[in-house]
């Protein structure tokens, strides 16, 4: 097994209070790339015992990392963001273009981290129509410890298809 991200030092460009944010999407990332790697395509949206499907989970790292990085930006969600949340249980979209689409998401959250001013972090971000309390920091551990938490049950839910 590779060394993990947060024993490997720091993450170039990314400022150094925000190093675990970055270190758990990277972390994330390689353990979905390799977990779904040659994946049977026809489970993509199999639910084993009513949990979420891969596809679901898939879809909705990508979309929650979309959210929570626009309010950490101080910006409201666009129409098309809030279609994108509105089709996250629809079974749709392969197994190549989830995965393109989540890492293409993490790579745009990363530039973000890279481009965040450290004295931000304490800034007032309100999330949603109802402006609810939060901070730049707040929203972007969040979607990392979000992120991981999805990945767990990623993993467990692929194991459970793929049993012999």
């Amino acid at each position: 097994m590779d060394t993990e991200f947060w024993m490997r030092g720091p993450v170039e460009n990314i400022p150094a209070l925000l190093q675990p944010v970055a270190h758990t999407l990277l972390q994330a990332r390689a353990e979905i790339n390799r977990l779904m790697m040659g994946f049977p395509e026809e489970q993509l949206w199999d639910r084993p015992s009513g949990v979420a499907s891969p596809g679901f989970h898939l879809k909705h790292l990508a979309g929650v990392l979309d959210r929570l990085f626009t309010y950490a930006k101080g910006n409201l969600l666009t129409p098309e963001q809030m279609e994108y949340l509105k089709s996250e249980d629809q079974e749709k979209g392969t197994l190549e273009e989830l995965l393109d689409h989540y890492n293409a998401q993490t790579n745009l959250a990363l530039e973000q981290l890279s481009s965040t001013n450290e004295s931000t972090l304490t800034d007032f971000r309100g999330i949603g129509r109802k402006q609810l309390p939060s901070t730049v920091q707040g929203l972007l551990f969040h979607a990392a410890e979000h992120t991981m938490r999805h990945t767990g049950q990623l993993l467990v839910t692929v194991r459970v298809l793929c049993q012999p």
